[in-house]
C-alpha cells in the first residue's frame, strides 16, 4: 500500500478524540475507514487515498484515565486546501469506537510549508550570519585597509624627538602643527602631507625651530588643552597661523571637508594673541562695516548711555547682514555687539562675552558670535535687555525667553 509520511505531506489534520470506555489503536482505525467509507463519494474515499498516496499514516495517540481514553489523531494529506478541510469535516461524524460512544473533533489543519519556510528563514539567517562572518571583506573595506597600510608607511619620525609627521614636512614650505600622531593620519588620510605631531603639550624644540624658517599654522583640538597650546606655542615659536576645531571636537573627529573649511578660515597668531589676553577698550563707537570683515579684535567697545525698549522686529536687511557677519565669524571664535542702529560696538572673543555683556549692561541691541546660546548667557542677556541673539546654533527653546534666538540654520 501506497503510503505517505509526515514530510512530504502539505496539511496535517489535527483531530481530538474522547472515548466513553477503553479501545486501542486499531479500534480508531477501523472506525475512521468504517464510518466515513462511502460517506464523501469514491473520489475522497480514505483507503482510496491512501493507497494513491493522497492520505498519509494515520497517527493515534490515546491515554485511558478512569476507564475512558483521550488521545489525537494526525492525519497527514497531500491533497489541496478543500479537500483537506473535506476529510476533517467528514471525521466529525464518528460517534463510536468499538463498543463505545466517542466524540471526534477536528480541531485545526496545519501548512506544513509555513513551518518548513520558517525553518528554512533561520537557517538562511545562519548562513547569512556565518557568511558574513567569515567571506572576504568588500571592495570598501579592502581600499580602506590599503589605504589606511599606504598612510602608516608615509608617516615619518622628524627631528631628535621622533616626532610623527608627513612625509612632506621637510620639503614644505608651509606645515600644519598638530597635538598627536592621530591627527597627523588624519591630515594624511585627507590628502595632507605637510603635518607634525607636538606629541603632548609641551613644545618640542624641533616645533620651535620650524616656526621659525617655514609658514606654520597650528591646529588644535577644540577644547581648553587647545587654547593652553595656543599660549605656549606662542611664547616660545613664531606660528604664523592658528586654526581650532569646532566646540567639544578633535581634529582626529574632522571630515576632509570640516578640516577644509577650518583652514580657510585659519585667523593669524597676532589675532589669536588679542583674543585670549587682551582687555576691551571703551571708546567711542565705531560704525558697521557691512561689506568688510572686521580683521581683528582691536576695535573699542563704548557703553551706550541710552536704554533700548524691550522689543524685536526683524527686517529682511537686518537679518541678511546678521547672516553675512555670522559667516564672516565661522571658526573665529568671536562676536560682534551692535547697538539699536546695527553699529559694530566692538568685537571680543566669545571667552570674554558674558564678562563684556555684564559692564555693559545697557545699550546693546544685538550679539552676533561663533558659538552657542546657553543659559548663562541667556539670563545676562535678558538683564541687559538685549534684543537678538544671533549664533551657530542654540540649547535654549526660543519659547523659553523674550530674545529673538536666530541660528545659522534658521538664517
Amino acid at each position: 500500500m501506497g503510503k505517505i509520511g509526515l514530510v512530504t505531506a502539505k496539511y496535517i489534520i489535527h483531530v481530538d478524540i474522547s472515548i466513553e470506555g477503553t479501545v486501542d489503536r486499531p479500534d480508531v482505525i477501523g472506525a475512521i475507514f468504517g464510518q466515513t467509507e462511502g460517506l464523501l463519494g469514491s473520489d475522497l474515499e480514505l483507503r482510496e487515498l491512501q493507497r494513491n498516496g493522497k492520505i498519509g499514516r494515520i497517527e493515534v495517540n490515546l491515554k485511558t484515565a478512569a476507564g475512558k481514553a483521550h488521545g489525537e489523531i494526525l492525519i497527514p494529506s497531500s491533497l489541496d486546501k478543500t479537500e483537506t478541510a473535506i476529510i476533517a469535516a467528514a471525521l466529525e461524524t464518528i460517534e463510536r469506537i468499538g463498543p463505545c460512544n466517542a466524540n471526534v473533533a477536528a480541531k485545526s489543519i496545519e501548512d506544513v510549508r509555513i513551518s518548513k519556510r520558517t525553518a528554512v528563514i533561520n537557517r538562511a539567517k545562519e548562513l547569512l550570519k556565518e557568511l558574513t562572518h567569515n567571506t572576504l571583506p568588500d571592495t570598501q573595506e579592502i581600499t580602506e585597509e590599503v589605504s589606511k597600510s599606504v598612510r602608516m608607511t608615509e608617516i615619518v619620525e622628524f627631528g631628535p624627538e621622533k616626532l610623527a609627521a608627513g612625509p612632506a614636512v621637510k620639503d614644505s614650505d608651509e606645515i600644519i602643527i598638530v597635538e598627536g600622531r592621530a591627527d597627523v593620519l588624519t591630515l594624511l588620510k585627507n590628502g595632507f602631507k605637510n603635518g607634525i605631531a607636538l606629541n603632548g603639550t609641551s613644545i618640542p624644540k624641533t616645533i620651535a625651530e620650524l616656526t621659525k624658517i617655514k609658514t606654520a599654522t597650528l591646529f588644535v583640538d577644540g577644547d581648553r588643552g587647545g587654547d593652553l597650546i595656543i599660549r605656549e606655542l606662542k611664547a616660545i615659536g613664531d606660528v604664523d597661523f592658528v586654526v581650532k576645531a569646532p566646540d567639544g571636537k578633535e581634529v582626529e573627529e574632522l571630515t576632509k571637508k570640516e578640516i577644509n573649511k577650518a583652514l580657510r578660515s585659519r585667523v593669524s597668531m597676532e589675532q589669536t594673541k588679542i583674543e585670549l589676553k587682551a582687555p576691551i577698550s571703551r571708546k567711542k563707537p565705531i560704525p558697521n562695516r557691512l561689506q568688510k570683515k572686521v580683521s581683528t579684535y582691536t576695535k573699542p567697545i563704548q557703553k551706550p548711555t541710552t536704554s533700548p525698549k524691550y522689543e524685536s522686529k526683524l527686517s529682511k536687511k537686518d537679518t541678511e547682514t546678521y547672516a553675512k557677519m555670522l559667516d564672516d565669524l565661522m571658526g573665529t571664535r568671536g562676536a560682534y555687539i551692535l547697538d539699536e542702529e546695527q553699529n559694530v560696538l566692538g568685537k571680543v572673543p566669545t571667552s570674554e562675552l558674558n564678562t563684556t555683556v555684564k559692564n555693559l549692561k545697557t545699550g546693546i541691541n544685538t550679539i552676533v558670535f561663533d558659538g552657542v546660546v546657553n543659559r548663562d548667557l541667556i539670563k545676562i542677556a535678558e538683564r541687559s535687555e538685549i534684543k537678538n541673539i544671533i549664533a551657530m546654533d542654540s540649547k535654549i527653546p526660543r519659547t523659553q525667553t523674550k530674545i529673538k534666538i536666530l541660528t545659522k540654520e534658521n538664517l
